[in-house]
């Protein structure tokens, strides 16, 4: 993953001008190949409801208002790029990474479909609340719903109609990490070519923004560690407050809000590879026994 990030970083305007050429489509493409994979494993008698999600939507939700209060005394933009990392829902990428650490995917994808319903939902009103004003249910639900519903719907279909190909998809399930890496390269690649793009000019502003955008990285994976391990799934506590839709986010502060503030949840999308780095090479050592 940090080799990804760094192509991502080295070859980022011609990896965003693939991007433009294909009219975005590429990142989603791998998002919904990725996401397919992983639906194919799940089991939808398996799915079932836990306080877990009260707990994390409640974090989620009163936490990203909590945040704009407390910084927007000193800085607008600011509170806005910290509210947006804080408001973002699950990333849909987290439940491969949950699977590779050994979380319960099941539950992380029952979660992962209510989070973003209960995010479009909520966050029109909360964006209105930092200055937001256009914001509405139908623009975030068109974002988020066909890559939510789609591949649900044909991992189900290939798991319950066609068995040898949901067969096929399961036992090769581990495709869909790498499938993960060249989309990370190119939403690095878009990432770094957005920075690069803003010049020196708020160069004091970003520093800030990646700042306060890594504190809050750090303190929801934490937290989501210690309430996953009171429900008895550490990894899926930590993927479910910690990594964010941030390509949802990275729209939202810039659809809605001063586009700058965008540059907290760009910069949460390194945090949080950073910290999936590293915590998949603790699970693998503890794998090997070492």
């Amino acid at each position: 993953m940090p080799l990804a990030m760094i192509v991502g970083a080295l070859f980022c305007h011609k990896l965003n001008a693939l991007e433009e050429m294909s009219g975005n489509m590429i990142a989603p493409s791998l998002i919904f190949l990725m996401l397919f994979i992983t639906c194919c494993r799940v089991d939808i008698k398996r799915m079932r409801f836990t306080p877990l999600y009260l707990w994390l939507l409640a974090i989620q939700l009163l936490g990203s208002v909590a945040v704009w209060f407390a910084l927007s005394k000193f800085d607008i933009v600011v509170a806005q790029g910290a509210m947006v990392c804080v408001l973002a829902p699950i990333a849909m990428a987290a439940v491969v990474i949950g699977g590779m650490l050994g979380a319960d995917i099941e539950i992380m994808a029952v979660y992962t479909l209510a989070c973003h319903v209960i995010t479009a939902f909520a966050a029109p009103f909360v964006l209105h609340l930092a200055g937001g004003n256009n914001c509405s249910l139908a623009m975030i639900l068109s974002r988020v719903a066909p890559l939510l519903v789609m591949p649900f719907v044909a991992g189900q279909f290939c798991r319950l109609v066609l068995k040898p190909v949901g067969r096929w998809v399961v036992e090769h399930n581990y495709l869909s990490f790498y499938v993960w890496l060249v989309s990370l390269v190119v939403i690095i690649g878009r990432t770094t070519s957005f920075i690069l793009s803003r010049g020196k000019t708020e160069y004091r502003s970003e520093v800030i923004l990646a700042a306060v955008s890594l504190l809050i990285c750090l303190c929801q994976f934490a937290v989501g560690h210690v309430l996953g391990r009171k429900y008895g799934d550490r990894a899926a506590g930590g993927q479910m407050l910690g990594q964010k839709n941030t390509v949802l986010a990275v729209w939202m502060a810039q659809s809605f809000l001063n586009p700058l503030s965008s540059v907290a949840p760009t910069a949460y999308i390194v945090w949080q590879n950073l910290v999936n780095s590293w915590q998949l090479y603790i699970a693998e050592r503890k794998g090997r026994g070492k």
